[in-house]
């Protein structure tokens, strides 16, 4: 897959996170992309991009609405996409529950995911990371029989 995807870029990291299932990993959830890099309106607001939003399912059946965005190395993310997002999610799928993510490279083969949420404080709002999970993208020859039976242990546990 990598030297399909290549690079750090936001559609290497889209692709690589589609492919891996990492949003599925990191959430819990079966997740399913629905659409990619959306631009479109929202009431009171305007013209918003969302780089790929997920709709993941639990085993109980609850929906999930995942808006994702996508970051190169030292961008940062904003609060003010993340409303955004959420108000995309009230507005275009009001029976599912809103968790938006960010995915970021932290290096060539290693990604984050942060799961977000908007805080109120007060008249402020801010921005807070509910969870944070990092993965390595390692190919299959590189994961010895050892580290198998290691992650079988402790999943038996």
């Amino acid at each position: 897959m990598r030297q399909y995807a290549p690079g750090t870029d936001e559609q290497a990291l889209l692709t690589r996170a589609r492919y891996n299932r990492l949003v599925d990993m990191f959430l819990g959830l079966t997740c399913y992309s629905i659409q990619n890099h959306l631009r479109t309106t929202v009431a009171d607001v305007g013209q918003i991009e969302v780089d790929e939003i997920y709709l993941g399912v639990n085993k109980r059946g609850a929906h999930y609405v995942i808006p994702c965005q996508a970051k190169s190395p030292g961008d940062r993310f904003g609060i003010v996409q993340v409303m955004q997002d959420i108000l995309l999610c009230r507005e275009k799928y009001p029976d599912a529950i809103c968790r938006p993510i960010a995915l970021q490279f932290q290096g060539e083969n290693e990604v984050a995911i942060l799961e977000l949420a908007i805080a109120h404080e007060g008249d402020l709002l801010r921005l807070n990371v509910v969870e944070e999970k990092h993965y390595r993208l390692s190919l299959r020859s590189e994961i010895t029989q050892e580290q198998i039976r290691l992650l079988r242990d402790r999943e038996e546990q």
